[in-house]
């Protein structure tokens, strides 16, 4: 018996692409829609310029003009079908090995007639918003409040002192919106130094991107902070004692030298 060999009728499926990002991180596709050959895969390509590591954000693949319309799903470095359209699925892959290079093409595998349609890849990238800066008092001293929006991944925050040393503050707080984004904030209790000058900085190493801000606060701000009176009221308690003490004992000096003085006077009448 001899076997047939399967043929596929030479059908041409138009794709065409459009991409959308969100931030000024720019996604590039095919400059002309993609024509594939019913039954052959076919690629279609996109990638970030510049280059920035893709393999830990969210990535779909869409058709619009479905009801059901994602043809491919990455969250959180794994690949999700629950939601997949199901004409999609097992036919469907990302270059995982090049992800990290900014390559995020889909590879369609076995075209169909019903892939015909214009295909959309809505990627979430890093905002790098810069931090916004509020400075309030406290009885401990001046309280520096700041907050950074619209990041992804999620960044890391950190305070610096005008040397670049950091500062000691508790762990900053981060909340993750509707939109995937991530929101940082935190705050730090600071005291008067020689520049006062104080700088919150928000980063996110794996896709390059870094955002600070520094302020200065002026000495008077200081002043009468409960710390600043605190610190004078026992400088003065301080000193007051030292005074005290010293006036004691010259008094005691005094005392002394006059006994001795009146005792060698009486001593000149003995008879």
């Amino acid at each position: 018996m001899r076997k047939q060999k399967k043929t596929f009728n030479d059908k041409r499926v138009h794709r065409h692409f459009e991409s959308k990002t969100t931030c000024s991180t720019g996604l590039i596709g095919p400059p002309q829609p993609i024509v594939a050959i019913v039954g052959d895969d076919v690629i279609l390509p996109s990638h970030l310029e510049p280059a920035t590591d893709a393999a830990d954000m969210p990535v779909d693949w869409m058709r619009p003009d479905l009801d059901h319309s994602l043809v491919h799903q990455r969250y959180k470095g794994q690949e999700v079908v629950t939601r997949q359209n199901p004409s999609y699925v097992g036919r469907t892959s990302l270059f995982t090995d090049k992800l990290k290079h900014g390559n995020v093409s889909l590879k369609l595998s076995e075209v169909k007639l019903s892939d015909e349609g214009g295909y959309r890849l809505e990627l979430v990238v890093g905002a790098a918003s810069f931090p916004v800066l509020n400075v309030s008092k406290s009885s401990s001293g001046v309280v520096l409040e700041c907050e950074s929006k619209g990041w992804y991944p999620e960044p890391e925050l950190f305070w610096l002192d005008a040397e670049g040393k950091l500062l000691s503050a508790g762990a900053p707080e981060t909340v993750r919106g509707p939109d995937g984004l991530y929101t940082v904030s935190s705050r730090v209790t600071v005291e008067k130094s020689h520049s006062n000058s104080f700088t919150c900085r928000v980063q996110q190493l794996s896709i390059n991107q870094s955002r600070e801000m520094t302020i200065h606060i002026q000495n008077d701000f200081f002043i009468d902070t409960p710390t600043a009176v605190s610190n004078c009221l026992a400088a003065h308690i301080v000193i007051s004692f030292a005074v005290v003490f010293l006036c004691l004992g010259i008094a005691f000096f005094v005392y002394k030298w006059r006994q001795n003085k009146l005792g060698n006077f009486s001593s000149h009448f003995v008879m």
